[in-house]
């Protein structure tokens, strides 16, 4: 009877002790957070051209472009492969091309230039943006690279300007131009694979609001290509 008992015992222990063992290689459950967003700061980098331009007009040289900001990402459906992102960003713009623009007193005259006779000729153009992107992405929450194509609306607000033309000893440079449209907006899109991203921009209206080269209105507005990089 004292044999049994033993028996007993020793079954008992190694019947705990496998039990045991099997939970400790019991892989832990992780839990996955699957209400992920894309939130994310972007750069990009633009190709600057000058659309519906006067006759003469040219950019004889290469403009470009930056810009840079945040956006918050709002997922619209179950999958969150779908979504909408208001920002807030900045967009610095050049544009080297062959208008003069002088001060006539209270006045600023504009012109073509005939002959590319000077060593600079440049606008530049520093905006507040509000972008409104609606995306959409292949993108899960174990995987941060994945196609996407954005495309949205942008405003931007005119907060610095300065043209400066350079030609030997002379030289003219004007700030806070009130020539210029303040408010901007146009259309763009970005499409690509993982971080690298083309990217186009439109522009819906005229860079300038009341100037005029003898007598015609200048009505140009910008074609920005380029390359964006959103990053989270």
């Amino acid at each position: 009877m004292r044999l049994f008992f033993s028996c007993l015992y020793l079954l008992s222990f190694f019947s705990l002790a496998a039990q045991e063992e099997i939970k400790t290689q019991k892989s832990p459950i992780i839990a996955v957070d699957s209400l992920y967003r894309e939130d994310q700061f972007y750069f990009g980098f633009t190709y600057n051209t000058l659309q519906n331009k006067p006759d003469q007009l040219a950019q004889n040289k290469f403009s470009t472009g930056f810009s840079a900001g945040f956006l918050r990402d709002m997922p619209v459906n179950k999958a969150r492969t779908v979504a909408i992102a208001p920002g807030l960003g900045i967009t610095y713009n050049n544009y080297i091309q062959n208008l003069s623009i002088q001060e006539n007193g209270s006045d600023i005259d504009y012109s073509i230039f005939t002959t590319t006779d000077y060593s600079k000729n440049r606008l530049s153009q520093l905006f507040i943006d509000i972008p409104i992107e609606f995306r959409w992405r292949t993108s899960t929450y174990t995987s941060y690279k994945f196609w996407r194509v954005h495309g949205g609306v942008k405003f931007s607000y005119l907060v610095y300007d300065r043209y400066i033309y350079k030609n030997g000893n002379e030289k003219t440079i004007i700030t806070q131009n009130p020539d210029y449209n303040k408010l901007q907006y146009g259309v763009y899109l970005a499409t690509g694979y993982n971080t690298f991203n083309l990217y186009a921009y439109y522009g819906l209206n005229s860079l300038f609001k009341s100037a005029q080269i003898e007598g015609n209105k200048i009505d140009m507005s910008t074609l920005n290509l380029g390359l964006i990089f959103y990053i989270l």
